[in-house]
């Protein structure tokens, strides 16, 4: 094993033994080396005269670039060409530090670490099943959950899943069946993955609910069990109505010794810059040295991938973050979302004919809702959909079809519903 890796890992045991036996194989090799990047940083620190480190090239002293490309982008060369640090722009992680307090009123600034920029959520996934997930390692999700996951931790990780219904007999979040496969699982080390609002349900749980799913966590803790925690925000801020306001990681980042909870959110969704593909990873504030530890962990999975994100798209949402509309500009967007919500209840509320054919699981947030369909596969019904009518939706499994109300304007939302429901009809005949 590499020296900087045995020290790190010297480090995060010693100070935190909990932590430390989470970490995969991968995570405990991994490093962050002390090489060009590191020179390079301490000659911009220290070179007043010349600097000949980093492999860019410069001109009049500022980074070289081409007239078509600087004049799409109407921002400093210096913003745009250069590398971004592996751990994102300095500034842009404060930023999103403050953000997320302010989003978040139960957390404070000591209760978290400095989020490191990641290419979008997709990306943080991975970091974090890189740094904690190991061959075999259990990971437990609701049985209404995000394709991609399987790829991240099944695929590429080798993990197993284990199942519970996202929801109860009474349509509500299925905290006692989060228990039970806690309770079952033999494995000590368990990783849990929840995301709300979620992804497809478009569900969040009520307060209440959330405050439940806390309590089983500590419980579970107390009886031994080793819970790393992973908190998919994608969709964080889109609540609608009848849910917690906050991220579940508010409750969970310092509820017990024996879990670790793990923040992943991001511009992309938050703030309609899905392309721009910038995202954050959070843990919470442990030992300094061991937050230290586990950053230079992540720097090295970042360096070894994709060496560091996307300086533009850092400097965009930093100075959307910064700029004196954003927040006025992101409300009016959130009631356009909102109303679409209401449009669609308000639709599956008085059409009773479609009950013929579905019923909808609760949605309160997010960009989704699903249907769970009577008599008719979901992959045919999206077939049909294609085939006949021209309109897309997404089959989840054989009885449930997803309908992204997020892209579909107000008033095009009644025909969108009645054209499903007439081919659905069309197939049961």
């Amino acid at each position: 094993m590499n020296n900087l890796a045995a020290e790190l890992n010297e480090t995060i045991q010693k100070k935190n033994p909990f932590v430390f036996s989470l970490l995969s194989n991968l995570g405990q090799k991994i490093f962050f080396p002390k090489g060009i990047l590191t020179q390079a940083a301490e000659a911009k620190e220290k070179a007043y005269k010349m600097n000949a480190t980093i492999g860019i090239a410069t001109e009049h002293g500022e980074p070289m670039h081409l007239k078509g490309v600087s004049e799409q982008l109407h921002l400093k060369p210096a913003d745009v060409f250069p590398y971004a640090p592996p751990g994102g722009k300095m500034e842009l992680r404060q930023e999103w530090k403050n953000k997320l307090i302010e989003d978040n009123c139960s957390l404070e600034e000591q209760d978290i670490h400095l989020p490191i920029v990641t290419h979008a959520i997709t990306h943080g996934l991975s970091i974090v099943a890189d740094l904690f997930c190991e061959s075999h390692d259990k990971v437990i999700v609701p049985d209404k959950l995000w394709g991609n996951y399987k790829l991240t931790f099944e695929t590429r990780r080798d993990a197993k899943f284990a199942y519970f219904p996202f929801f109860n007999e009474n349509n509500q979040f299925n905290v006692n069946g989060l228990a039970e496969t806690i309770e079952k699982s033999a494995e000590e080390k368990l990783i849990i993955l929840l995301n709300f609002p979620n992804n497809p349900t478009g569900y969040t749980p009520t307060e209440e609910e959330a405050t439940q799913l806390a309590d089983v966590l500590r419980t579970q803790a107390d009886a031994g069990k080793k819970l790393l925690v992973i908190v998919d925000d994608a969709y964080f801020g889109l609540f609608y109505e009848n849910s917690m306001k906050e991220s579940i990681f508010s409750k969970l980042v310092h509820i017990h010794p024996n879990v670790f909870a793990v923040k992943l959110d991001g511009a992309t969704k938050e703030e309609f810059v899905w392309g721009l593909r910038v995202g954050f990873l959070t843990f919470p504030n442990l030992d300094r040295d061991v937050n230290e530890a586990l950053e230079k962990k992540v720097l090295g999975i970042i360096r070894s991938t994709i060496s560091s994100g996307a300086h533009p798209s850092q400097t965009i949402v930093l100075n959307a973050l910064k700029h004196p509309s954003f927040q006025k500009e992101k409300t009016e967007k959130f009631n356009i979302l909102l109303n679409r919500a209401k449009k669609v209840k308000d639709v599956l509320t008085k059409e009773t004919k479609y009950h013929n054919q579905w019923n909808n699981y609760p949605f309160n947030s997010g960009y989704f809702m699903c249907l769970k369909l009577h008599h008719i596969h979901a992959e045919e019904l999206r077939n049909h959909l294609l085939a006949q009518y021209g309109i897309g939706t997404i089959a989840i499994n054989d009885s449930d079809l997803r309908i992204a109300f997020s892209c579909i304007e107000e008033s095009e939302i009644k025909t969108l519903f009645d054209t499903i429901y007439q081919a659905a009809v069309e197939l049961t005949k």
